[in-house]
């Protein structure tokens, strides 16, 4: 397995056999507590991430992990640190300091995924890697859907919480797919809002991990 991350750097993504589907990392709530639930705010954020970076004509189910991303400690999540983005001129260091702070706060501590997605897929919450039952569907809905063939299952996604300026006109969300075959990606979403309306303005690849088998590419 080869893994390419932005500027050279190695990361080793640990995948655990469940199902066949990689463990994502994160925690639970400190003594056992349940970690709270994500805003409904964030929601529109993550369906169009969704809609614009992972669905396809063929898409039929997405997977999700329940807990958002966090930064679990340096060496295993550094590329979510404020040390990465500076010396790895992330967005090319344009991005408000006010945005990375509410940004950056939210990766301290998991927050609850909930059945309030609405980019018009079927899909199924994954527990620590485990699937949960049962699917959760949802009423069809005009999406643009990038025309290819493409398997009818995605990979296991995972978002963090979304950052958001104190106007809340720009947000910015980290959204990464793990593969069953160990490949996936992870990459920052950055949106700007005029009136009602979110729109997605930049994406920046954090890491890419591939394998050398033939026919396989990186995402």
């Amino acid at each position: 397995m080869r893994f390419a991350l932005r500027a050279g750097i190695v990361l080793s993504i640990m995948l655990t056999a469940a199902v066949g589907w990689p463990v994502a990392s994160g925690t639970a709530g400190q003594d056992g507590e349940k970690p709270p639930p994500v805003p409904a705010e964030e929601y529109p954020i993550f369906d169009l991430a969704v809609r614009s970076k992972y669905l396809t004509s063929g898409t039929r189910l997405v997977l999700i992990e329940r807990l958002t991303a966090v930064r679990v400690d340096k060496d295993e999540r550094g590329y979510l640190s404020p040390e990465f983005f500076d010396e790895q001129n992330v967005f090319g260091g344009r991005l408000p300091a006010a945005l990375l702070d509410d940004f950056f706060y939210k990766l301290k501590a998991p927050a609850r995924l909930e059945e309030k997605f609405g980019f018009g897929v079927p899909y199924r919450f994954f527990s620590n890697g485990v699937p949960e039952d049962p699917e959760v569907s949802l009423a069809p809905i005009t999406v643009s859907r990038r025309v290819q063939a493409a398997p009818k299952t995605i990979g296991v996604l995972r978002f963090s919480r979304v950052g958001f300026t104190p106007r809340e006109d720009e947000a910015l969300v980290y959204v990464e797919e793990e593969r069953p075959d160990g490949t996936g990606g992870g990459l920052l979403v950055r949106l700007h809002r005029r009136g009602k309306a979110w729109t997605i303005t930049e994406t920046d690849v954090l890491w890419v991990a591939r394998t050398d088998e033939p026919g396989v590419e990186s995402p």
